[in-house]
């Protein structure tokens, strides 16, 4: 069933139906185009949300950015960026795929239907003139005929008058023949303009509008085909990314799960403990008697009190919890920093200096691989004179050694620092290293001695963190055996990594620092945080 055949007499209908049809392709550009601009609106507020919680660059350095809980919200922050990302990408498609591409297409259909609709409309305007010249050619009949048969009567009413003359008979016949002509032929063109309209007419409805009425219902059919993919598109433009947004939540998910509050709880205290002891019992001072009694010395090594301990006046109390004030009083003043870290607790300042040490030894250690690959430029430009000039490389190798020599007085500073703070129980173990003037390691022993009878210039000593040279070393029968409870990566030099649940022997114990020795029992050794692992000693 076709249009052309059954519709053959709704050309209003038709034109109407093309007419709505096309309005529906536009009415459902417009509804995407508003989809587009909802989820760029909501990529945005996503984009500018993460924005606004995420951490500022000045703030990364802070102790809470390492905690697990912060790294998974950033991880999350990090994971709605990307997603914003694919809501946007969800708008562009929809754009390009589904906007842009019904748009055009709905041009070219406008056009299309302006051209059936044109012909269509001169097919009718033929016919209508051909109807007119019938209408014309069928009234002159009319007309003439009926002049012709006035003749006939006239020319017979004359011959039968007996006043008449034969000549007037004769004129009347000869008119009466003429005006019979004049219809005969009127007549004759009347029939030919009727085969003619009746020809044109049947094209008109048998050919001609079928075929237009059915190129648009061709048309039609095209639009609602094009509409129906733009349907689909709708659904499959978000299906795409759907894998990708279902990553972003696994991240989400992952970065929940990811948050440890053990871990989170140890480094609290990794990173807060002051190495203090507790205050001891305050004396008795008994004034009846006027005598002021000496403080307790219940515990040897102990401050007398925390007031000893922090600096502060002795007749304030020491109090866990701050007390705040309104009021400004010297008291709030907060502490100086100095370049020994003096000003923090014993344990805090410790692993400053200890991370002072690192910084150094890394500058260090950059400088002395830049001065030998110095000198090694200037021995091949001294052997090889075409590929440079040696004097050229005295400034760089004169700032190189400055730069050394200023580091390696830093380095003996701050190494006289962590010696003062890590004489308590001798709790830190490293192994200095000197460079001599060609830039050559001389080691020495654990016990800080040289290997040689020479004597090093304190000067030239470089920190080097822990002591992981066991190669050289007898290994020391294990004291016990410890189990982690935590992961742990062992990135600083000295230290061992471990997983969860790893069981490692204790080589030496915890002298008071937080680190234990252990060995796996393959031979490696090194040291690991004493609140990871739960410890097993031989009794």
């Amino acid at each position: 069933m076709d249009w052309g055949t059954e519709l053959w007499d709704q050309y209003d209908t038709i034109e109407k139906h093309t007419q709505s049809g096309l309005e529906l392709v536009e009415k459902y550009v417009k509804f995407v185009k508003e989809r587009t601009e909802i989820e760029q609106n909501y990529a945005k507020q996503l984009r500018n949300l993460s924005k606004k919680y995420n951490q500022k660059r000045s703030s990364k350095d802070e102790p809470e950015c390492r905690l697990t809980s912060y790294q998974s919200f950033l991880d999350i922050l990090n994971e709605m960026n990307d997603y914003a990302g694919q809501r946007e990408l969800i708008a562009e498609n929809l754009m390009m795929n589904i906007c842009i591409d019904l748009t055009k297409y709905l041009q070219e259909l406008k056009q299309e239907r302006k051209t059936y609709l044109t012909e269509a409309k001169k097919a009718q305007q033929s016919l209508e003139s051909t109807y007119k010249q019938l209408d014309t050619s069928k009234k002159r009949f009319e007309r003439e005929w009926r002049e012709a048969e006035r003749a006939a009567q006239n020319a017979e009413k004359t011959d039968q008058d007996i006043n008449a003359t034969k000549a007037d008979v004769e004129k009347a016949k000869l008119h009466a023949n003429m005006k019979a002509h004049t219809a005969e032929d009127c007549k004759n063109d009347y029939a030919s303009q009727l085969q003619k309209y009746n020809k044109e007419q049947s094209q008109f409805y048998f050919n001609d509008m079928p075929d237009i009425f059915n190129k648009l219902q061709d048309l039609d059919e095209r639009r609602i085909r094009k509409l129906a993919q733009g349907y689909i598109l709708f659904s499959d433009t978000e299906k795409h990314v759907m894998p990708i947004i279902g990553k972003c939540l696994e991240g989400i998910t992952k970065a929940g799960t990811n948050v440890n509050e053990k871990n989170d709880t140890m480094f609290v205290i990794e990173q807060n403990k002051s190495g203090f002891e507790r205050p001891g019992d305050q004396e008795f001072e008994d004034y009846s008697q006027g005598i002021n009694r000496a403080s307790s010395d219940s515990s040897l090594g102990t401050p007398k009190g925390p007031m000893d301990l922090l600096g502060k006046n002795k007749s304030k109390n020491f109090w866990l919890f701050t007390r705040k004030s309104k009021k400004f009083t010297p008291d709030k003043i907060m502490p100086t920093v100095t370049e020994d870290f003096a000003h923090l607790p014993p344990e805090q300042r410790r692993k400053r200096l200890q991370q002072k040490l690192e910084e150094i030894s890394k500058d260090l250690q950059k400088e002395v691989d830049q001065s030998e690959a110095l000198e090694k430029m200037k021995d091949v430009y001294e052997k090889n004179p075409q590929m440079g000039d040696p004097a050229s490389l005295a400034s760089q190798i004169s700032q190189t050694s400055l730069k050394m020599e200023r580091l390696k007085v830093e380095l003996n500073k701050y190494e006289t620092w962590l010696a003062e703070a890590g004489a308590r129980g001798d709790t830190l173990r490293y192994k200095p290293n000197v460079f001599n003037n060609n830039g050559a390691h001389d080691a020495l022993s654990p016990d800080g001695a040289h290997s040689d009878e020479s004597t090093p210039d304190p000067s030239q000593a470089i920190y080097a963190e822990f002591d992981d040279d066991f190669e050289d070393e007898e290994l020391v029968a294990p004291i016990g055996e410890c189990t982690a409870m935590y992961n742990f990566p062992g990135a600083s030099e000295g230290t061992i990594s471990m997983q969860e649940g790893e069981v490692l022997a204790v080589v030496e114990e915890d002298k008071g620092d937080g680190w234990t020795r252990v060995r796996r029992n393959n031979g490696d050794e090194g040291y690991i945080p004493t609140s990871y692992v739960s410890i097993r000693l031989n009794k």
